[in-house]
């Protein structure tokens, strides 16, 4: 491989893989390896430094965020100070949202959702772990936030067609190493799904494989958040409702529905 190209991978020691893997990482000489236990490995789309983008390039990408605000400001922002000035002393939604964090499927956009009324969480895959005070800390936060802060009244998990996330958790082989630094852990937490449809729906192609795991991975996120005590409370009391959803892009289809 050449230096240039050299640039652009991760090389990386990677100890076979256990239940969480040591990975030292260096940028464009690969890591020495002096064991038959350990192997050179190369890690694509890791976090590493790139070549150079073009100042122009990197410019116009400055610039277009910069052009879509001022086109919010203009057209929304400035036409409806009504809306927008009850905003500033503070929000009440009345949903939580997790959506994936795939760049084609906003939920503000898909849903129709207005600034205030979605306090929303996306990620890889929309995934929800069980509660743990100890791990995932991020989303446990956000949910304890939106029930007993906010008092939000439903909760929503959607997932969507074609889901990256969802794919690498359908692909996941006991005992290989991980390509990526998270995103296998990550999707783990959907693993229960991922057995039952390899059990359920073994005769499938992997492409409907995925499609079932899509939904079944949103279930499996609707019992974790039960496992929030906050969250349990509330469902028990009648206060909140948790709602499973599924985003179709390439049929334009929404779909819900309550475990």
């Amino acid at each position: 491989m050449s230096t240039a190209a050299a640039a652009n991978w991760c090389y990386a020691t990677v100890a076979p893989r256990a239940r969480s893997s040591t990975i030292s990482a260096s940028l464009g000489t690969p890591a020495p390896s002096s064991s038959s236990s350990f192997r050179p490995k190369l890690i694509r789309n890791a976090p590493v430094q790139a070549a150079p983008v073009a100042p122009a390039l990197m410019d116009a990408a400055v610039e277009r965020l910069k052009t879509g605000f001022e086109k919010f400001k203009t057209d929304v922002y400035d036409k409806k100070p009504d809306f927008f000035e009850p905003l500033k002393a503070g929000q009440a939604p009345k949903y939580m949202v997790f959506a994936c964090a795939d760049s084609r499927v906003c939920p503000s956009v898909t849903l129709g959702l207005e600034p205030g009324e979605a306090f929303t969480v996306r990620n890889i895959a929309n995934m929800v772990p069980s509660y743990c005070k100890n791990k995932y800390a991020g989303v446990g936060s956000a949910i304890e936030y939106a029930v007993c802060a906010l008092k939000v009244e439903v909760i929503v998990v959607i997932g969507h067609s074609r889901c990256g996330g969802i794919k690498a958790l359908l692909s996941l082989k006991d005992g290989a190493d991980d390509s990526f630094h998270f995103v296998e852990d990550w999707v783990r937490i959907g693993f229960p799904a991922k057995k039952k449809v390899q059990k359920e729906c073994s005769s499938l192609s992997f492409d409907d494989q995925c499609a079932v795991l899509e939904k079944e991975a949103v279930n499996v996120s609707l019992e974790n958040l039960k496992t929030y005590p906050f969250v349990k409370e509330g469902v028990a009391a009648g206060t909140l409702k948790l709602v499973g959803g599924h985003y179709d892009f390439v049929s334009g289809k929404f779909d819900t529905w309550e475990l």
